[in-house]
């Protein structure tokens, strides 16, 4: 069980890691100053591709469940996220957004009625900090509005998470995700449209591909294997793999760019990663100790015999013939 355990995580963990490349690809391959119609391109299509491929509609509840969680884990937390990243530098806002798995933590908590334990809030506070010393700047400045989104982004986004836990799709996976990226590129368009204005008339051929990648794998790809986890894992441990993408950011960053990886940043990495250890590890853990009670409390248990009730005979022993001898 544990090693199944093990696998869902890593393969969960490849989404947030390849949010991490959206950064390189966004100021190497797309037009510049275009946040927003960078997160409908990304979105829209790939939900529409993927409604197209599974030729599922919701029904019932489904319908306005699938606008609530499109618009909490795409929407609104696409258009808080890139005005969060307008107002204020990449460090704080990262930072900031940092406390969504301790914000997912404690809703889980209330919502879902899961334990919140010392060393999940101590975990919280580790990934902060290690984000905090990987992308903080001394000379950032603070801006009111921007602190907002950016506090915002991960309340809706651990608010989605947690309700995608709670209300539990009937349809296939890729239906569902497919719903919610349409409906969160949807609400986009207007958004974007009074922001941004008029799309361009003109892409370069490193923008076709910077949309493309966004649009196929940094999104129908990625969404798809994050959903998945989320119906496997809880909803914290899923939230705490969002602390690689910008992990991931700094070292492509470093590799790809040529920007410096100082020592700090180095220990904020290691940071990270060690609360997101100690995360995922507290829950394997505890799944372990409680398989063996499920198991004892699912055998029938044994009853005894109310007073009075009399004991029934024992039938006698029938004896053994005698052994002869052949002389």
């Amino acid at each position: 069980m544990l090693r199944h355990r093990l696998a869902i995580v890593l393969v969960t963990a490849l989404a947030p890691a390849i949010w991490g490349t959206t950064y390189l690809v966004t100021t190497e391959f797309l037009p510049p100053h275009r946040p927003l119609l960078a997160a409908v391109i990304r979105c829209l299509p790939a939900g529409l591709l993927l409604i197209a491929l599974t030729r599922k509609l919701p029904q019932g509840s489904w319908w306005w469940r699938s606008l609530v969680l499109g618009a909490l884990n795409i929407g609104a937390f696409q258009a808080l996220l890139f005005i969060a990243a307008y107002r204020l530098p990449g460090g704080i806002a990262a930072t900031v957004g940092a406390v969504q798995p301790l914000i997912t933590a404690g809703l889980s908590a209330a919502i879902l009625g899961d334990r919140l334990t010392l060393r999940t809030v101590l975990s919280g506070i580790a990934g902060v900090a290690g984000v905090s010393l990987l992308v903080l700047r001394a000379n950032a400045q603070l801006d009111a509005l921007g602190l907002g989104a950016a506090l915002g982004s991960a309340v809706v986004m651990a608010t989605g998470v947690v309700l995608s836990k709670r209300w539990v799709s009937p349809a296939p996976l890729l239906a569902t995700t497919g719903w919610q990226l349409t409906t969160g590129g949807l609400l986009l368009v207007p958004v974007t449209l009074l922001t941004e204005g008029a799309p361009p008339t003109h892409y370069t051929t490193d923008n076709v591909l910077g949309y493309a990648y966004l649009c196929l794998i940094g999104a129908a790809f990625t969404y798809a294997l994050w959903f998945r986890g989320l119906k496997a894992l809880p909803p914290t441990s899923v939230s705490f793999l969002s602390l690689l993408s910008p992990v991931v950011a700094t070292v492509i960053g470093w590799l790809a760019l040529g920007q410096g990886l100082s020592p700090l940043q180095a220990l904020g990495a290691l940071v990270v990663l060690g609360s997101l250890v100690a995360a995922q590890t507290q829950r394997a853990r505890t799944d372990a100790r409680s398989a063996p009670v499920a198991r004892s409390a699912s055998a029938p248990a044994a009853t005894a015999a109310p007073p009075g009730t009399p004991v029934p005979p024992v039938p006698p022993v029938p004896p053994v013939p005698p052994v002869r001898e052949n002389v």
